[in-house]
């Protein structure tokens, strides 16, 4: 998840409107729980039933789009009923993106007649609040809240990225701290590949296991210290495994211990259940499958070639890998800054013991081919990846 600012711009450019804020970004659930805290805070005095105008911006069709467009324009030129202030709150927008309605032509001439009297200034004691999911960054609307408004991004972290777990753990620490709960490495580990990047779906989850984990006699008990946290609660991976439901990021990466773990009937299934889903075959060839394959031949190669004993957890292989000389590791795919996915390695590397090296070489080749079999011939998906899983771990 990442936040960005507008106020940071040089000051030869215009400056951010002290009225007028844009939450934006992918990830639905932090984009809604910022625009809640800022509706807060700029709530006037006179509280939510006199101070705020909240309008739904969710619309099912250009016209309805085009009425939420123009509600707004008119309640930022209505002067507040009580008081002198008052916060217009266009929550949920879903025409500022590259869809149907957002294309249309009625919309954007909408959301030009918008624009114009954001830029123009808005009305003494008027706060307007804009949140959205969707957004085409190519279009003036978008740019023009990049140069007025106090604009904070919220984009949903990429999870065919190498390095998405750290990413996510990010998120998971602070929000899982607030409730005294502390993760176990492992524990930790399982969350973050059943859960997936979702910020909201990040925080049920933890709330999940915070209710569970008060207990019987602590539920709906009066005493206020009694319903506070503890600061011992530990998860573990049996916690995880019993509460955490399984997205289809979770589907993948159990798909990929199975694999590792040369757990044939397990991956079968698993692989049946995310075809059921609706994921594609060549999608969990690249997502699964073949990074899977390809960590696991890296680690073995690094292991034979430097005599290293493979490790008995994840988190221990980076450790290992940093005092080999940089020409051991000259070989290993790198992030974008440089770095190597350490952990990812160190899953594999728990696993080697399973494969040889020539196995998982021509396990490489076996995964080369089903790609080349998905995307030029007819055969039916399931059965190329199936017959790819039977030749990796029969």
């Amino acid at each position: 998840m990442s936040s960005k600012s507008t106020t940071d711009r040089k000051k030869t450019k215009a400056q951010p409107v002290a009225q007028l804020y844009a939450v934006v970004g992918s990830d639905e659930g932090a984009v809604k729980k910022r625009a809640q805290e800022l509706a807060r805070e700029l709530t006037p005095p006179q509280g939510e039933d006199f101070g705020v105008e909240r309008l739904d911006g969710a619309a099912e069709n250009v016209e309805q789009a085009v009425s939420r467009i123009h509600q707004t324009i008119e309640a930022i030129q209505t002067l507040p009923f009580f008081g002198s202030e008052k916060l217009v709150w266009l929550k949920d927008i879903n025409f500022l993106g590259d869809s149907v309605v957002g294309r249309s032509t009625q919309v954007q001439a909408a959301l030009e007649r918008l624009r114009e009297l954001l830029a123009a200034g808005l009305p003494s004691g008027v706060d307007v609040l804009l949140s959205a999911t969707d957004v085409d960054k190519r279009r003036s609307f978008y740019k023009t809240l990049g140069k007025l408004a106090r604009l904070e991004q919220f984009d949903r972290i990429d999870t065919s990225k190498a390095g998405w777990e750290e990413a996510v753990e990010g998120l998971v620490q602070p929000a899982a701290s607030e409730k005294g709960l502390r993760f176990q490495p492992e524990a930790m580990e399982v969350f973050v590949r059943l859960v997936g990047a979702d910020t909201r779906q990040i925080l049920n989850e933890i709330e999940k296991i915070d209710l569970f984990l008060y207990g019987d006699k602590r539920i709906g008990e009066d005493d206020e210290e009694s319903a506070m946290p503890t600061n011992s609660r530990e998860v573990t991976v049996d916690v995880v495994r019993r509460l955490v439901a399984r997205t289809a990021t979770g589907v993948i990466w159990e798909l990929s211990t199975a694999i590792a773990r040369r757990n044939l009937s397990e991956s079968l299934a698993l692989l049946e259940q995310l075809l059921f889903q609706g994921e594609t075959a060549i999608g969990i060839l690249l997502a699964a499958i073949i990074p899977t394959v390809r960590n696991l031949l890296v680690a073995k190669e690094l292991c034979e070639r430097n005599r290293l004993r493979p490790p008995s957890a994840p988190f221990q292989f980076g450790s290992m890998l940093n005092r080999l000389p940089e020409s051991s590791l000259a070989f290993l795919p790198k992030r974008k800054d440089g770095s190597v996915n350490t952990y990812a390695l160190g899953l594999a590397a728990c696993e080697i013991h399973r494969f040889t090296l020539e196995e998982l070489v021509q396990g490489l080749k076996a995964c080369l081919t089903a790609n080349m079999r998905l995307v030029t011939t007819q055969l039916e998906p399931r059965l190329v990846l199936s017959d790819l899983l039977v030749k990796l771990l029969a």
